[in-house]
């Protein structure tokens, strides 16, 4: 054996002290194994508690804050516990001196092993760091960052895996890899949701579609909300009624969804609803109602203008004016639209600059729908309620200062007040 051997001096020594042939090699894979283990944890304690507390050391007195991150998510942590494992692995030829006996092949194996998940633990934990730096940074602000990091784990575990098979087996990785690609569809299969995860993820990126914070609306998933996490398979979406809503990534992109982040940008909401005016109130502004609309001041010049091109047009076409069909005449519901367009116009809480209409749509069995159409400058949900609401209130008001009634379904009350005239 070699005299240099640790193993050769403990069998040695143990001889010497009269212990039997039988017992001298148990015992000195024993002692092997402690001084091992002792080497092991004393690397360990220095890596630990002198190296890594001089880089914590360095990283708090730093003025940059990605090595805090680093420090934070462990990383250096991490990578401390790989320095006792590789002591370890290059001191075994030194301390046992029968490196080809079957529990030293297999104890190699085993820390050889223990290194490719620690080094796999190392990047999972720098990737996680990266992570956080990318969501918590402007550059990266709305990217889908939590996907591709996504994808680099998957690439880490494959590639771990592989090096622990092909260090079990005692086969090169290139041929593991190729045995895989023998099961390419078996795979494909497994992974499907994944890659397509990473073909929407990447377009989603690309196209600027979703960002994180954008208040989208998926009706086919009941998603109404922000977007709160952007991942390979899925997104996260916060409801309003503060549920959360999972959609799958892929969704984003072969079904249609609403983005609002438009109106969130440019600082207005759109307000679309309709009163609902009952045809038999409409009719034709006779003298005395137009002399009433005159004191209302935000029509008195509509209406003197209009009735002067009016009365001018019948005058050139001799009008006879007895019945109110004839000619051109002003509505009731002509001189309200304009009463509701000049009080959006006025109305603080509403974006001139965007379009302001009123208009008429379809009649139907409900009456005659006119349509506020603008654009509120204050996008806040409660904001933005409180003005719709002032709106629609002030105009359901007004309706019956031009002789408009709205249109609504009979109820039970109604029938009963029918029963009772009746009887």
């Amino acid at each position: 054996m070699n005299t240099t051997s640790i193993d050769h001096w403990a069998q040695e020594w143990l001889l010497s002290k009269g212990l039997s042939e039988t017992w001298v090699n148990p015992i000195t894979i024993g002692i092997d194994l402690l001084i091992l283990i002792f080497i092991s944890l004393l690397v360990d304690f220095i890596a630990r508690r002198l190296i890594l507390n001089l880089v914590s050391s360095y990283v708090k007195r730093s003025k940059n804050t990605y090595d805090d991150v680093f420090l934070e998510k462990r990383v250096f942590s991490s990578l401390a516990h790989l320095m006792p494992a590789i002591l370890v692995y290059y001191s075994m030829p030194v301390i046992f001196s029968d490196t080809n006996s079957l529990w030293v092949l297999v104890l190699q194996k085993l820390v050889v092993i223990y290194i490719i998940l620690n080094i796999a633990r190392v990047a999972t934990k720098f990737l996680k760091a990266l992570e956080f730096i990318g969501l918590h940074s402007k550059r990266f602000e709305g990217k889908p960052v939590s996907s591709y990091i996504q994808v680099l784990l998957i690439v880490i575990y494959i590639a771990a895996g592989v090096f622990i098979i092909s260090n079990l087996v005692e086969k090169s990785a290139v041929a593991i890899l190729t045995t895989f690609g023998a099961a390419t569809a078996v795979i494909l299969l497994i992974f499907r949701d994944t890659i397509l995860g990473l073909v929407a993820s990447i377009q989603i990126a690309g196209n600027d579609m979703v960002r994180l914070g954008d208040w989208v609306s998926m009706d086919k998933y009941g998603a109404d909300g922000d977007v709160i996490e952007i991942n390979l398979t899925t997104v996260k979406v916060r409801n309003w009624d503060k549920t959360i809503t999972t959609v799958p990534t892929y969704a984003f992109i072969s079904d249609s969804f609403k983005n609002w982040r438009g109106m969130q940008s440019q600082g207005m909401r759109r307000i679309k609803r309709s009163l609902y005016i009952d045809l038999n109130s409409v009719k034709f502004a006779d003298e005395a109602f137009r002399e009433r609309c005159l004191k209302y001041e935000r029509v008195r010049d509509y209406v003197n203008q209009r009735q002067n091109e009016i009365d001018t047009f019948n005058s050139e076409r001799k009008v006879d004016k007895q019945e109110l069909i004839n000619g051109r005449h002003m509505t009731n519901l002509g001189i309200f639209r304009n009463y509701a367009l000049n009080y959006l116009q006025e109305h603080p809480k509403v974006a001139n600059e965007e379009t302001v209409m009123v208009r008429q749509l379809q009649s139907g069995p409900n009456g005659l729908p006119l349509e506020i159409y603008c654009f509120s400058n204050d996008i806040a949900w409660v904001n933005y309620e409180g003005i719709q609401s002032d709106i629609f209130e002030h105009l359901f008001a007004a309706l019956s200062r031009f002789d408009l009634e709205l249109y609504q379904s009979p109820s039970g009350r109604d029938f009963r007040q029918i029963t009772r005239a009746k009887a």
